[in-house]
This record gives structure tokens, C-alpha cells and sequence, in this order.
């Protein structure tokens, strides 16, 4: 991450439980996304942000493109 590049934000909502793949009901992170993301650089958090994007739709929660 370069000097001038903020931190990407955390996609928490607030909302957290575990469905029974233990994906956050909230935010689709896994419980290993959600330990990890306070380490991870801004390129895995876009990383597991898009993984995010890619369960909410599976899970039909929101549209895909």
C-alpha cells in the first residue's frame, strides 16, 4: 500500500452470524476473511471483497451483472 492510499474499508454491517458454511450472514466473509482482514493488504481485501460480491449473488441476495 503506497503512502497515499487509505486503507479499503471493511464491509462490515453489523449483522454478524455465521450461516452453516460459516459465511457471515452480514458481510459473506468467512470467518478466516474476517480474522485475517485487519493483515491483509488493500489488494487481498479487493480480493476477498469480490468474493463477497460473487456469495451474495450465489446466495441470491443481491443481482449479479
Amino acid at each position: 500500500m503506497s503512502e497515499n492510499e487509505r486503507p479499503v474499508a471493511s464491509p462490515c454491517v453489523s449483522v454478524c452470524a455465521l450461516d452453516e458454511d460459516d459465511i457471515c450472514v452480514g458481510c459473506q466473509r468467512t470467518v478466516a476473511e474476517i480474522t485475517q482482514w485487519g493483515r491483509m493488504d488493500n489488494s487481498e481485501r479487493r480480493s476477498v471483497l469480490e468474493l463477497c460480491h460473487e456469495r451474495a449473488v450465489a446466495a441470491g441476495l443481491i443481482m449479479g451483472l
